[in-house]
């Protein structure tokens, strides 16, 4: 099913572009019951094929697990998914220059056109707020709530010291908005090592700039290019 090839592909894209490691992960709503979600079997993102991809209901469980092993972080989707009906794909992810912001106080602001939603708010989710003495892990429905809850309605949030949670309306969105929420943080951090007169883009501008976001050049190339990867994996036995 397509829907399926654009989770394996986005996968490996974000893989690709070094905004997920080895233990990110990529959600989309299942398009025939919103009540359900898929996400792969825990495993490195950059091997994974359809076969690896497993249903959930919103409260993550596992609907045919098969013995697979499932992502410890899954309340992340399940959570979202239920206080988000607008929300149709999650990514989270251990975005390496984005994490400075997260310990730091220091906000993201958008600081050009491409990632203009974090205008829309990017909130910090403190754990210990919640639970204290965790290693920063969101593996319970507890936790994954309370992230629901910083996230909001904003496209994406922080996660201090870990990484951060990226929503959209379709998978493209999401992917789009983690690839240059990363960019977003290396160029800002880039303009304060130069300068503390930074010009960042308006409220006027943020809005403009909405359409600039879905996307629709970037992904069927990211599209394409994954999974001409994956096919070769397949072909290799990988």
């Amino acid at each position: 099913m397509e829907h399926l090839d654009d989770l394996v592909a986005a996968y490996r894209i974000l893989a690709q572009y070094g905004v997920i490691d080895a233990y990110g992960h990529v959600s989309i709503r299942s398009p025939s019951n919103p009540q359900r979600y898929v996400i792969a079997r825990s495993l490195a993102p950059e091997v994974v094929q359809v076969d690896d991809l497993m249903e959930y209901d919103l409260d993550s469980n596992p609907l045919d697990a098969r013995g697979r092993e499932s992502v410890r972080e899954r309340f992340i989707h399940g959570e979202i998914y239920k206080a988000r009906p607008d929300v149709m794909a999650v990514v989270h992810n251990h975005s390496p220059s984005v994490i400075p912001f997260s310990v730091t106080g220091v906000p993201m602001r958008p600081i050009y056109h491409m990632a203009s939603f974090i205008g829309d708010g990017v909130p910090n989710f403190e754990i210990r707020d919640v639970e204290k003495g965790t290693d920063l892990l969101v593996k319970t429905p507890k936790l994954g709530a309370a992230l629901a809850r910083t996230l909001g309605k904003s496209p994406a949030s922080l996660m201090r010291g870990h990484g951060a949670v990226v929503v959209g309306e379709n998978i493209a969105r999401a992917v789009g908005r983690s690839v240059y929420l990363e960019q977003s943080a290396q160029l800002q951090m880039q303009a304060m090592a130069l300068s503390d007169r930074i010009t960042y883009l308006d409220d006027g501008e943020v809005k403009a700039s909405v359409g600039v976001q879905d996307y629709k050049r970037a992904w069927p190339m990211w599209r394409e290019k994954a999974l001409e990867r994956a096919k070769a994996d397949r072909k290799h036995g990988q």
